[in-house]
């Protein structure tokens, strides 16, 4: 089972992650607060102080077209909000140091 899906990198998070060393993850929602801890400290070789987690509810639309009355959802997944110690940052870019 993977743990971590994939980082958030939105405006938002970005900005998080700047001013108060927080940064977001979807992640397998069956995972819990525990193994997503381990997870992000095996793959980043960061100290977690702090994890918050949220499941994310899909999106329902309704549209009205001339075949009729189209319904369609997006898909629901669980986000992770991990504090890291002051002083360790997590590079999702890779870029040259």
């Amino acid at each position: 089972m993977s743990i971590l899906i994939k980082p958030i990198i939105t405006e938002k998070a970005t900005a998080d992650a700047e001013l108060n060393n927080r940064y977001g993850f979807v992640v397998n929602p069956k995972a819990n607060k525990v193994e997503i801890k381990k997870a992000v400290e095996a793959a980043y070789e960061v100290s977690v102080l702090k994890v918050r987690t949220l499941n994310v509810r899909p999106d329902r639309s309704t549209r009205f077209t001339k075949t009729g009355v189209q319904t369609g959802k997006t898909n629901a997944y669980k986000k992770a909000i991990v504090q890291v110690a002051e002083g360790d940052t997590i590079d999702f870019y890779g870029g040259a140091e």
